[in-house]
């Protein structure tokens, strides 16, 4: 069994990007809008901003008030969207009660956003035509390429279906020639389908809820859930400690997929800038 270092390969991406922005003209920049006050989404930002830091991507920061009109939001990121210094734009998410986010994020020009939701990007992705792909799902083909893993023909099975993680991440791995399942709370037979996967992606957000017996032995399994257990202490989707041995690899929670998300932001924002 192989523990998935995604700490480790992280930092590797993060200091080959850093080379890449320092031998450039350019100099990539991101915008990072946080609208309110939320514990998790202000570790976030600090998170990203440290992450700039350390590859070189300029990094400006705006944080509106929890009262913040829509009207508001969506006249910052149009300033933004019109400024040449910035290649990437990120609103975090979730926004206050009331604000719409889908209509915010339609402000944000197709070829700077950086988080790959925009419907554009989705489309993009769904036609094989990948550009700027959502960086939780991106970081996890990442990970599995460095690994060696060869996608072609195996079966995969996402459990989740959401627009940011759970559909990006099918469909990456159906663009990788694997046979893909998508998983949800009104599937049936969910022990047996994923019995029957290679490759095992758990993003659902419940703490530890793929067990042993849910898991074929040899299988590749990806824990992308961040929840906390009954003690406080951060957990995956996945029992890790139960499933480990019975596996052939797995992402560890945390230090396997969390690294790379943030990483491959820094990614989206090189590429922007490089509009490569």
């Amino acid at each position: 069994m192989d523990i998935i270092d995604g700490k480790a390969y992280s930092a590797k991406l993060r200091a080959a990007l850093k080379e890449k922005v320092e031998k450039s003209a350019i100099k990539p920049g991101l915008a990072v809008v946080l609208v309110g006050c939320d514990p998790a989404s202000q570790i976030y930002v600090r998170n990203k901003i440290k992450a700039c830091e350390e590859v070189g991507v300029r990094s400006y920061s705006y944080v509106l008030p929890e009262t913040a009109t829509q009207e508001e939001v969506e006249n910052l990121l149009d300033k933004l969207a019109a400024d040449e210094q910035v290649n990437g734009i990120l609103l975090q998410l979730p926004l206050p009660k009331g604000l719409d986010a889908e209509s915010a994020m339609a402000r944000i020009p197709v070829e700077k956003d950086v988080d790959g939701f925009s419907a554009e990007n989705i489309g993009l992705l769904c036609l094989h035509k990948e550009d700027l792909v959502a960086c939780t799902p991106l970081g996890v083909m990442k990970l599995l390429e460095n690994e060696g893993v060869d996608l072609c023909g195996k079966n995969a099975v996402v459990l989740g279906r959401s627009d940011t993680v759970g559909k990006p991440m099918a469909m990456l791995l159906l663009n990788a020639n694997a046979t893909v399942t998508v998983c949800h709370s009104k599937t049936k037979n969910l022990k047996d389908i994923c019995k029957n996967a290679d490759i095992l992606v758990a993003a659902i957000g419940r703490p530890k809820f793929v067990t042993a017996d849910m898991v074929k032995e040899g299988a590749i399994v990806i824990d992308i859930g961040i929840n906390r257990d009954e003690n406080g202490k951060i957990c995956g989707d996945v029992d890790f400690e139960n499933v480990k041995d019975k596996v052939s690899k797995i992402t560890p929670v945390p230090g396997g997929v969390g690294p790379m998300t943030i990483t491959m932001l820094m990614y989206n924002a090189c590429k922007a800038a490089f509009k490569e």
